[in-house]
């Protein structure tokens, strides 16, 4: 099955690791990175697209952060 997952976090160096760790358990990237300012906390957030083929049938239940 093909997983995917939206990675998001403040525009910090916390955004850059959280993407290196994906890359590193086998996860690609997919598509460009994304940036927008949140008016919220006032900074900007980025997020990134990632995909991961893995053995199984999909379910909603599937915890997609532990593969």
């Amino acid at each position: 099955m093909k997983l995917y997952r939206f990675l998001s976090e403040d525009d910090t160096s916390a955004f850059c690791h959280k993407v290196t760790d994906a890359l590193n358990k086998g996860w690609e990237l997919y598509g460009s990175p994304t940036q927008t300012f949140d008016p919220v906390k006032g900074i900007m957030r980025c997020g990134q697209s990632v995909v991961k083929e893995v053995p199984g049938t999909y379910t909603p239940e599937t915890k997609l952060g532990e593969h």
